[in-house]
């Protein structure tokens, strides 16, 4: 899998990926591809910490220089209700480590592909889990999408409006520039 120029063009601003999609799709070729891009990868430990499960990305998220890092946390917010009926993570603690992911001026990588249809299956309510998840991240950290199944890869990067910090409107900018006489 060579990664297409739209994925490079991408995901090269960035300095912190965290990779996330359904079970079953590839993603050794794409770590490798993105190591040789800059972002060498590191893994959080095994499992899920008992009584902070966000810590280990915390922790890799503290340190410095480039990397792409399996977004399992977010898988566990789609698994978790799927599989045991409720998740180990809370929406806050994903929101926070989405936070932290922007604060390091990095992004999410949504790994799609696939038809999962509307069968009813695990791994079709885990695409419509992992859409909605990704959706909502999208409004506080950037969201590259990657469609992984595809003879030809293709990428969306989402660029939605962050809810803690919205772009300014136009007519904003322009009423700054007059001056305001007080007196």
């Amino acid at each position: 899998m060579n990664l297409p120029r739209a994925v490079t063009e991408t995901v090269t601003p960035y300095r912190i990926l965290v990779v996330e999609g359904h079970e079953g799709l590839r993603r050794a070729c794409l770590y490798a591809e993105l190591a040789l891009l800059g972002f060498p990868s590191r893994q959080p430990p095994d499992g899920l910490h008992h009584l902070d499960p966000t810590r280990p990305f915390r922790d890799l998220l503290a340190a410095p220089g480039r990397f792409v890092v399996d977004g399992g946390i977010i898988g566990e917010l789609v698994y978790g209700p799927l599989r045991r009926g409720r998740s180990r993570v809370t929406w806050i603690q994903v929101l926070d480590l989405a936070e932290a992911v922007a604060e390091r001026e990095g992004a999410l990588v949504h790994l799609t592909g696939g038809d999962h249809g509307d069968d009813g299956s695990e791994s079709a309510a885990a695409a419509l889990a992992y859409a909605r998840v990704f959706r909502t991240l999208a409004q506080h950290v950037p969201v590259v999408r990657v469609d992984v199944t595809s003879a030809r890869t293709d990428v969306v990067a989402e660029r939605t409006r962050r809810i803690r910090a919205p772009a300014p409107h136009l007519s904003q900018l322009r009423r700054s520039t007059r001056q305001l006489t007080i007196g």
